[in-house]
């Protein structure tokens, strides 16, 4: 996974695979899906992403098996 942020258009890239994109969903307003020809989710971007995303903080947390979040 690669996380771009754009700080000119306040936009960030979240790329999960490099999949060729089929299609783009709208989710909200400032939140759009990239879909391959399977449906996968290939990357998600993130419009106004300092107060939609809340960055710049950004955290990776890798769970055990059975965990609880």
């Amino acid at each position: 996974m690669k996380i771009k942020y754009f700080n000119d258009t306040d936009t960030a890239l979240v790329e999960f695979t490099e999949n060729q994109v089929i299609e783009t969903q709208e989710i909200s307003e400032n939140v759009y899906i990239d879909l391959d020809e399977k449906g996968n989710l290939v990357s998600m971007t993130i419009e106004h992403a300092k107060t939609t995303a809340h960055l710049p903080y950004i955290s990776y947390q890798q769970m055990d098996r059975g965990a609880v979040a």
